[in-house]
This record gives structure tokens, C-alpha cells and sequence, in this order.
């Protein structure tokens, strides 16, 4: 098994793809497969939260590259930044990881909250895509801005 034990934001050399979804990118120690078969454990320090691009390295010296898998997510738009600001307000209030592009919205697919978007008058589309909400006002680990939806 491959025992990946550190985390670098860029390194040229990938040997290995690892797809996660957000929920496993969020755990600092987990087992998981990579995309070409092969076993692999996460040691990292704990709080760490794994990054679309992010490159982790084996103890053996593999450069393993993460990806942020589709998964099931709502996004919401509005040409109207009051109407977006409002939209997320109304999010963040019940503490919904949250992902924030320019004149788009995205959160973990819920019918509960698609219905409060509906009548927040969100333009609203239920999709397979990559999640990468925000760190958080507190966060201690990267951040990155991605704006494509």
C-alpha cells in the first residue's frame, strides 16, 4: 500500500490521480484507491483539507495528484449581486458549506434548500460537478479561487 505523507501545492512530477469527493478531501487519514487501482493510505495532519491540484507525496518519494470528483450539487445563479448576497446570507446562516463564484453559488445537492433558493428566485441547476467550497472565516489550510462553474 502506498503511504502518502505530505501535502505540496505544486510538484512537476505526478506518477499517480486520485478522485475524491469533497466529504473524503476533508479527512486527514483515510484509505482509498487511486484512479489507476492501486491501494494508498492519507497520513496528514489533522485539520488538513485536500484542494482540487493538490499534490501529495509518498514516503518513497511518489507525487500522487488530487482531483475533485462530480458530485451531486445545486448551483445557483443570479445576475443580481443583492439577490446573490441575499441567496448566501440565507445559506450561511445554516452553516451550508459553501462554494462562491463570480454570479454563481454551489452547495451539496438538498431539496430542502433548492426550495428555499426557488423562492429566493435563484436560477437554480441540480448537476454532477466538482465541489470546492470556501475554507471558512477561521480556516487554517489553503485556499484557492476557482471561478469556473
Amino acid at each position: 500500500m502506498i503511504e502518502l505523507i505530505e501535502r505540496r501545492e505544486d510538484h512537476p512530477e505526478v506518477q499517480g490521480m486520485l478522485t475524491l469527493p469533497f466529504e473524503t478531501r476533508q479527512k486527514s487519514r483515510f484509505r482509498a484507491r487511486l484512479d489507476d487501482g492501486r491501494e494508498a493510505g492519507v497520513y496528514l495532519p489533522r485539520g488538513t483539507v485536500l484542494r482540487d491540484g493538490d499534490r501529495l507525496v509518498a514516503a518513497d518519494g511518489l507525487v500522487v495528484r488530487v482531483t475533485a470528483a462530480a458530485e451531486p450539487v445545486t448551483t445557483v445563479r443570479s445576475d443580481d449581486p443583492w439577490a446573490l448576497a441575499r441567496a448566501a446570507y440565507h445559506l450561511g446562516n445554516r452553516h451550508v458549506p459553501l462554494q462562491v463564484g463570480r454570479g454563481w453559488l454551489r452547495y451539496r445537492q438538498d431539496h430542502v434548500l433548492d426550495a428555499m433558493m426557488a423562492g429566493l428566485r435563484m436560477r437554480i441547476t441540480v448537476e454532477a460537478a466538482p465541489f470546492e467550497p470556501e475554507a471558512g472565516a477561521y480556516g487554517h489550510g489553503h485556499h484557492r479561487h476557482h471561478d469556473h462553474a
